[in-house]
């Protein structure tokens, strides 16, 4: 058993690396796109499709009825269109509302290559996760927010990510948790995805069907659409 304490956070990051494939694999996968089902609260079900571009581009598509929400992040800044809101058309977001797409839109998350995204890792030891002795991570993004991530101490696979976030003055916590590994071009993305807001509210799972590395999705997809 390896002493927690003699471990340093490029230390766990490269066990990360190693775990879910290694660096090649990673390097060698320059965009993803998944597609499955994403529940909101109990009841309300959606389908959906997440396109991710290296090194930052990030845009999720939520479909019922006939409609489509639309989040995307071109890199610099975030748009959507919400239909189920009655908006028809692309709008921009506040910076404040970007920040939580700019923080998620690294194709394999804030640790690895965490010095390019900007960021700043610092390992604080060990911490139960519903009774995993988990490795914690405090990620100090370049947007000013902070991310907790913990890894589990056998596969050194995230299973949970904490995201604290100051949005409109107001400081905001949510909980991320992670499982259902699969291989997507011989590297590990978690299938299974659940968050809530710390005060339990927001609560939203989404469950990967399929996923497909390397299919050449054009930036253009991300970007503010062009008036009609």
């Amino acid at each position: 058993c390896i002493d927690a304490h003699a471990m340093s956070a490029d230390e766990l990051i490269a066990k990360n690396i190693q775990a879910r494939g290694g660096a090649d694999k990673m390097a060698a996968i320059k965009d993803l796109k998944m597609e499955g089902k994403l529940r909101v609260g109990s009841s309300f079900e959606l389908t959906f499709v997440q396109y991710k571009k290296a090194p930052d581009l990030a845009r999720f598509d939520a479909t019922v009825q006939g409609l489509t929400q639309v989040q995307a992040w071109d890199g610099h800044s975030a748009w959507r269109i919400s239909p189920f809101q009655g908006r028809k058309d692309p709008e921009r977001l506040s910076d404040d509302d970007a920040r939580s797409m700019a923080d998620d839109a690294a194709l394999f998350g804030p640790l690895v290559d965490y010095k390019k995204q900007g960021s700043q890792v610092e390992y604080l030891g060990t911490e139960d996760v519903d009774g995993t002795n988990a490795h914690k991570l405090k990620v100090s993004l370049k947007t000013g927010d902070t991310e907790y991530v913990y890894l589990d101490p056998d596969h050194f696979l995230e299973i949970r990510v904490v995201g604290q976030r100051r949005v409109r003055g107001t400081e905001t916590e949510d909980v991320t948790d992670l499982g259902d590994y699969e291989q997507v071009n011989g590297v590990y993305f978690p299938f299974s995805i659940s968050s809530h807001s710390k005060d339990g509210g927001n609560e939203t799972t989404i469950t990967v069907e399929k996923a497909k590395a390397n299919t050449a999705i054009s930036d253009s997809l991300f970007a503010f659409p062009a008036a009609k």
